[in-house]
């Protein structure tokens, strides 16, 4: 069998986090990949990484971390190991969403995107003339929504922003974009972040 050219580590974003590291090790068969998959990263989890990037390789070994929800004490135990792996160990980083990730985890990697699997929500809101009732209705469509599932939400409202509806966001849009990511993983409420975003297009209708 062929072996397959040498992969370089990187962190991958992809909605189905188990599904796209099944992939990713179809895609690495001829090399050893290790996989640790888990809804919520720990630094337990860390500790197993870290232990496992020591076992010496002949080869390439693949560690592939893939996590819906990532601590942060778990990924600044890693910083260390992501900027100076061990011979022949090759890093790869499976989240949702890039927000998950710590600036300073995001730094050591270089960020792809999953095109089959990651899809920006589409959402059927035009924030370019959005009124109050609106707002109230897309919140209690939404009212249930876990963490993860709020921050692709974000994302999606800042592609229809942006992209859909080129709208040209105001300081405050833009400021209130960037604190939706960091409030959300302070564990605030869903609802309160969204509809702190979406407030901020709001007009009233005559």
């Amino acid at each position: 069998m062929q072996v397959p050219d040498v992969i370089k580590g990187h962190i991958l974003i992809a909605n189905d986090v188990e599904e796209a590291a099944e992939k990713l090790e179809n895609e690495l068969q001829g090399f050893r990949v290790v996989k640790f998959i888990e809804e919520n990263f720990k630094i337990e989890h860390a500790k197993l990484v870290t232990a496992e990037a020591y076992i010496s390789e002949a080869q390439t070994k693949y560690i592939i971390i893939a996590a819906f929800e990532f601590t942060d004490v778990a990924q600044n135990s890693l910083l260390k190991l992501l900027e100076e792996p061990p011979a022949n160990i090759e890093f790869i980083i499976i989240s949702p969403t890039k927000s998950n990730l710590l600036p300073t985890v995001r730094s050591r990697l270089p960020i792809l995107k999953n095109q089959l699997h990651h899809s920006v929500m589409e959402l059927d809101i035009t924030l370019a003339r959005l009124d109050y009732k609106e707002v109230f209705a897309f919140l209690k469509q939404h009212a249930r929504v876990s963490k993860t599932e709020a921050k692709a939400l974000v994302e999606a409202l800042f592609y229809r922003a942006t992209v859909i509806d080129r709208l040209i966001l105001s300081p405050l849009q833009l400021d209130n974009f960037d604190k939706a990511y960091r409030l959300l993983d302070l564990n605030s409420r869903p609802q309160s972040v969204l509809a702190m975003l979406l407030m901020s297009f709001a007009q009233e209708r005559p």
